[in-house]
């Protein structure tokens, strides 16, 4: 993110396209929001395969571990389907529903009940059959640069506001 990009933020309604230089930039901009997050918090994760999505969800679920003194791998749930991560102030999910053959198997997963009491990061959004309406929307591409990234944020209007000093801290 660049200065004027950072200056940008504070007065900027969604969507807001942000430019990540590296996977560092990925990581301090995941860092820089987990904080504001809380239980029935809904982060979607779109993008295409390799564009950032399991870096950024693992970025932010570390840095919470970390505050709470829990160290634990955080492994990427492209098997699993669904990582939880309990912590003493709620707990967190990492759903990869890229390996989905049907919607009704989110039900199976357990995400709606999650969705109202934890803090959930879905990746591959698109394979559920109804997003959280007040989700945040982050849609991760490839940039020209190698190893740069495209994100545009997008949701309700509150989370503008939640973000948009978050989002320049991280600049």
């Amino acid at each position: 993110m660049t200065d004027s990009l950072a200056a940008m933020t504070r007065a900027a309604s969604f969507p807001l396209t942000l430019y990540l230089a590296s996977p560092e930039q990925t990581a301090r901009l995941a860092a820089a929001v987990a904080p504001v997050l809380g239980s029935g918090d809904v982060l979607l994760l779109s993008g295409p395969v390799g564009a950032g999505k399991s870096h950024f969800a693992r970025a932010l679920i570390r840095w919470r571990m970390e505050r709470a003194g829990s160290v634990e791998d955080v492994p990427s749930p492209t098997f699993t389907l669904v990582q939880t991560y309990p912590l003493p102030d709620g707990e967190i999910w990492h759903a990869d529903l890229y390996r989905l053959s049907s919607a009704d198997e989110v039900e199976e997963l357990g995400l709606s009940a999650a969705f109202e009491d934890a803090i959930c990061l879905v990746e591959w959004p698109d394979r559920l059959p109804e997003p959280p309406a007040g989700a945040l929307w982050l849609e991760f591409s490839n940039a020209e640069e190698p190893n740069s990234r495209s994100l545009v944020v997008k949701g309700p209007e509150r989370w503008a506001e939640r973000l948009a000093q978050p989002i320049e801290a991280a600049a």
